[in-house]
């Protein structure tokens, strides 16, 4: 059986029409035409079916491109994983991360971890916390830096960081003049939330639940950003994480307040399928996060002088 015939029969049981597959693969539409008929012979069952304009896969064919995708994705995998034996120093990390940490972990982790192995190169992907560990079981990522473990019992997952969680609220506020509050004084305003989905809406109910409320939706949106905006504009307060773009615009008209009657922080961790194993570019990434990560918890805990629970709440930058 000929791999480009499955990766042809995968793009289009995908979406793709087979002159778009064609013109993929750089064969013609009929030789392509000929060869997934050739691809049901041989499996016994047919695998497409025209709708409309375009074909379709059958119940069959859902069920098959489920182990295409297996194959191919194996097939691929060792494929890196011998031109990585073969070249220690070559390869590619496959990285699936938090829309919120694209800002400042990811660079951070990434530039340091290429000062050592220029030559190695990334796939990255963006996600909500559901798609990143669909990212993992689908293998299209190899590793995942995500808040909280998933708790999925074929994902492995280590500590990174702890990141601080600060209540936003804007200037004109009546609580924005103190430095800390208790998140159960805003019960009855409404919240800035990211959409279901998203690690810190999650984050954000559990820590009402804890304040002894549930949060009033005043708007669901999909990016830090979009939640810093809303709260300038005055509708509505949020929690948003103390990475270092959260002070980039000292002059914005919003105030970060600490929150004292409930653990205001998220887990910052990485992930991996348990029984995989790593690629060597990805294992050596992997190795690279923990160790920058651990030197960064080291440092502040020789530099802070509070408790040894603050001492193990590492703030990946300056407080807002």
């Amino acid at each position: 059986m000929d791999l480009q015939v499955l990766r042809s029969f995968r793009a289009v049981a995908g979406g793709l029409t087979v002159t778009e597959a064609a013109a993929e693969a750089r064969v013609t539409q009929p030789a392509l035409s000929r060869a997934l008929n050739r691809l049901e012979e041989e499996v016994g069952a047919q695998l497409l079916q025209r709708v409309g304009r375009v074909l379709r896969p059958t119940p069959a064919g859902r069920v098959f491109k489920e182990y295409v995708d297996a194959v191919l994705d194996s097939y691929d995998r060792g494929r890196r994983a011998v031109a990585e034996v073969v070249d220690p120093d070559a390869g590619v990390v496959s990285l699936a991360f938090l829309h919120t940490l694209g800002t400042w972990l990811v660079p951070k982790l990434v530039t340091g971890f290429r000062e050592a192995y220029p030559q190695i190169r990334f796939e990255l992907h963006q996600h909500e916390e559901n798609g990143l560990v669909q990212h993992l079981l689908d293998a299209t990522a190899d590793l995942i830096i995500t808040s909280d473990d998933p708790g999925h019992p074929l994902i492995t997952w280590r500590r990174l960081l702890v990141e601080p969680l600060w209540l936003a609220v804007p200037t004109r506020h009546p609580l924005a003049l103190r430095p800390r509050v208790r998140l159960a004084e805003v019960a009855g305003e409404p919240f800035i939330l990211l959409k279901p989905g998203y690690g810190l809406r999650g984050i954000t109910e559990t820590l009402c639940r804890q304040a002894g409320f549930t949060p009033l939706v005043g708007f669901e949106g999909e990016e830090v950003h979009t939640l810093r905006g809303l709260v300038a504009a005055g509708l509505g307060v949020s929690l948003i994480p103390s990475s270092p773009d959260t002070a980039a615009a000292p002059d914005f008209p919003i105030r970060y307040l600490e929150i004292t009657d409930v653990r205001g922080a998220r887990d910052i961790g990485i992930a991996w399928l348990s029984g995989r194993t790593l690629p060597p570019a990805d294992r050596r990434f992997l190795d690279h996060a923990l160790a920058a990560t651990a030197a960064t918890a080291d440092t502040d805990t020789n530099t802070d002088t509070t408790s040894d629970t603050d001492a193990d709440r590492i703030t990946p930058g300056t407080a807002p």
